[in-house]
């Protein structure tokens, strides 16, 4: 499992490709089913990559926040798409995936797998 440990290359790889998959269904560019279920592989990737980083790296209660708001992300994510896809108002949930968004985005940089930008 070196591979999935070694550096934090293939979970940013992974979850980028989902964002874009995401921006991509949510913007409705496609009205395909398969962009929608290509996206949640992607989902299962990024929490078999960021769980082998969490308990290979976890060393203080902040890599458990890190973790906690990268699941409520994909919810998200998730919730999004699907009251979208009924017709329902999504602006809460788009508000939430914002805030969401940029405190998983945040923490990720800043623990010591990150990038030192902070």
């Amino acid at each position: 499992m070196g591979f999935l440990t070694d550096s934090t290359h293939l979970h940013i790889t992974t979850w980028v490709i989902a964002l874009i998959l995401f921006f991509i269904a949510a913007t409705g560019i496609t009205k395909s089913k398969a962009v929608h279920m290509v996206l949640r592989l992607f989902y299962i990737l990024v929490l078999v990559s960021g769980g082998a980083l969490f308990f290979q790296w976890r060393v203080n209660y902040e890599y458990d926040i890190k973790f906690l708001l990268g699941i409520l992300l994909i919810g998200m994510m998730e919730m999004i798409l699907v009251r979208q896809k009924k017709n329902k108002p999504a602006g809460l949930f788009w508000a939430l995936f914002a805030i969401i968004l940029f405190a998983t985005l945040f923490y990720g940089l800043k623990l010591q797998m990150g990038f030192d930008l902070f």
